[in-house]
């Protein structure tokens, strides 16, 4: 063997090696893995949703990274959310429902905890789990992949799960708990429409009408997936659409506003005239503009250990006598609201819904 044949065979070998590992691995691809007429994959890496180490959680192609303006509370969870629509497929403007994502698409929500939760970023991070909805042809379908401890792999798990987990909160204190991932028919306790069938809950337009960080490059979400060819027959500019309130955001919203937006998400998926709750008549979406629906001086349908011997849903001005803010203080099964998705009282969203009701002019609520 000459000397120029052996050096062409030295400077090849890397080359051959790395087409014999994409040809033996071909998820290390960019293309997403989803055929909705097939039955789900076992393992979260098979879809191939993200590239490189998978708990980075870096998009491939066509997966689109989103968050929402005011989030569902989870037990303090942080969630990395992204939507899959394929290619030469698009998705529909519209302002009075969630995006309507066609067949073939997935919404794609982890949720977990970084270490400490005053490091904006480069906190290690612990996966619980990952959330997927699949729009199949007869509907959208809800799975659960519960991640190993070796962060490097999530299973399909229908029967749920608890896993203790801990961190370092805001205030620098340490927090514990035991987290409750759902099984799959406790997915329809939030997620069930009229009835009939289950349906995303998060991806509104005014919902998702905020920035975010898109490698690096800072850009309404809205605009982003218009420029994607994603969605289709926007505004011409974001601040044309209605945008929810952010329920931190105390300097440019009102306390009504955030109040509103708060109990949009966390409870009006459940308490409207379609949802799970529709037939309690506290109806608490932003369309809900009916006081008494809406719980002042609104006696409960139902009586019981849930009501904690108080009178009507809002008193206005008066929290202590309103069974809102009882039920939200509460971790006691058949009390607590939400009833699904805590194990822990959200804080900061009592003293807010808490704040909202004291500052309401005050009724005795005899006259309703």
């Amino acid at each position: 063997m000459n000397f120029s044949f052996r050096r062409a065979i030295f400077l090849l070998a890397p080359l051959l090696f790395l087409f014999y590992l994409i040809s033996c691995n071909p998820k290390k691809t960019a293309n997403v893995v989803l055929d909705v007429a097939q039955k789900p994959f076992e393992t979260l890496s098979e879809y191939n949703f993200f590239g490189g180490e998978m708990n980075d959680l870096k998009p491939n192609a066509r997966v689109f990274a989103y968050d929402l303006n005011t989030p569902l509370f989870t037990d303090y969870a942080w969630k990395a959310r992204f939507m899959y629509v394929p290619e030469g497929k698009t998705v529909e403007y519209d302002t009075t429902k969630v995006l309507q994502l066609p067949v073939g698409s997935c919404l794609i929500k982890n949720f977990y905890y970084p270490n400490d939760f005053r490091e904006k970023a480069g906190s290690p991070k612990r996966i619980i789990e990952t959330r997927l909805l699949v729009h199949r042809a007869e509907g959208w379908d809800a799975l659960c992949y519960v991640w190993n401890d070796e962060q490097t792999e999530a299973t399909l798990e229908n029967a749920g799960d608890i896993k203790k987990v801990s961190w370092i909160h805001y205030d620098g204190s340490k927090r514990e708990c035991e987290y409750f991932i759902p099984n799959k028919n406790q997915c329809k306790g939030c997620h069930w429409n009229n009835s009939t069938s289950i349906t995303p809950i998060g991806p509104k337009v005014r919902n998702l009408n905020r920035d975010l960080d898109f490698d690096g490059v800072k850009e309404n979400i809205l605009t982003h997936l218009s420029k994607a060819g994603v969605l289709v027959h926007g505004p011409a500019s974001p601040d044309l659409a209605p945008r929810l309130a952010n329920w931190t955001d105390s300097v440019h919203c009102s306390v009504n506003d955030r109040a509103r937006a708060y109990l949009e998400v966390n409870c009006g998926h459940c308490h409207n005239p379609k949802g799970p709750a529709y037939t309690s008549g506290l109806y608490l979406t932003l369309e809900n503009t009916n006081m008494q629906n809406l719980g002042i001086c609104k006696s409960p349908v139902a009586a019981g250990k849930g009501t904690g011997n108080r009178l009507v849903d809002i008193a206005p001005g008066s929290p202590d006598k309103s069974i809102m803010t009882f039920r939200m203080a509460s971790v006691e099964a058949g009390i607590k609201m939400p009833e699904l998705g805590r194990g822990l009282v959200h804080q900061e969203g009592l003293d807010l819904i808490t704040q909202w009701i004291a500052q309401m002019p005050p009724s005795d609520c005899k006259s309703n």
